[in-house]
């Protein structure tokens, strides 16, 4: 018979999390040194990963990264890897959204959006691979959004990198599921974060996109916690190349 806990146990594992400084990369922090697992917190604020970590214990450590830059990747990896051995999750929370209507776009906006929701997922997760391949098991999850599927005001540059997350997941766990490691991505609807901020900051919007929802509520952090585990552990050994939406039937609607 099998063990149900097991499934989701995630002990002996080394997990990294990008964007673990808020939202929900600091949930899914937490919730994956919860289920046993070593944590790398990366992000670029040191005084929120010292807390995060000191929250955690001693089984989470603090990598201050900007993961955008692709020269660095290399130099990245080796810090990620120093306190805990070689990640065998990583899961790519870091994102942006500049927010800028399409007549506005401008060329920083747009390279800054894709060079971290994007590019970043992609290199930092190819840089990992090889120690993943060793080992014969693997987990990668990327962040998508509502966005990779609709069209949202002021979401180009954001939309245009969420949707090519989607297609990203598909194309990563072509190339290397058969090695072990399953690639797949979580899609929040609205949920309180600093990257939303602005639409929680208005009551009458954030009722508005609780009321597309079949749930008939907003997201709290608390719902990413099950979606994620599952995504990380043995639960989900024969899942690859899916995005789950965790947003209260939005896109059902």
């Amino acid at each position: 018979m099998v063990n149900p806990d097991a499934l989701f146990d995630l002990c002996g594992k080394v997990a990294c999390v990008t964007g673990a400084s808020s939202g929900l990369g600091r949930r899914a922090a937490l919730m994956l040194a919860e289920a046993g697992a070593k944590v790398v917190c990366v992000a670029r604020r040191a005084d929120a990963l010292d807390s995060l970590c000191n929250e955690i214990g001693v089984v989470a450590a603090a990598v201050v990264a900007d993961i955008a830059d692709r020269n660095t990747t290399e130099s990245l990896v080796s810090k990620i890897s120093a306190p805990f051995g070689a990640p065998d999750i990583i899961v790519h929370a870091a994102g942006i959204n500049t927010r800028e209507q399409a007549d506005d776009v401008t060329p920083q906006g747009w390279d800054q959006t894709l060079a971290l929701n994007l590019t970043a997922p992609f290199f930092l997760s190819q840089a990992m691979v090889p120690a993943m391949k060793a080992k014969g098991w693997g987990r990668i999850v990327n962040f998508a959004s509502l966005q990779s599927s609709r069209a949202f005001s002021g979401g180009i540059a954001y939309g245009a990198s969420k949707a090519g997350i989607a297609q990203l997941t598909r194309a990563m766990a072509e190339a290397w599921s058969k090695d072990g490691i399953t690639v797949n991505a979580i899609g929040p609807g609205f949920f309180p974060t600093e990257l939303t901020g602005p639409v929680f900051a208005d009551p009458e919007r954030a009722a508005h996109n609780a009321a597309q929802t079949c749930i008939g509520r907003n997201g709290t952090l608390e719902d990413i916690d099950g979606p994620l585990l599952f995504l990380c552990s043995d639960a989900s050994a024969y899942v690859t190349g899916q995005v789950l939406m965790v947003d209260g039937g939005y896109t059902a609607k």
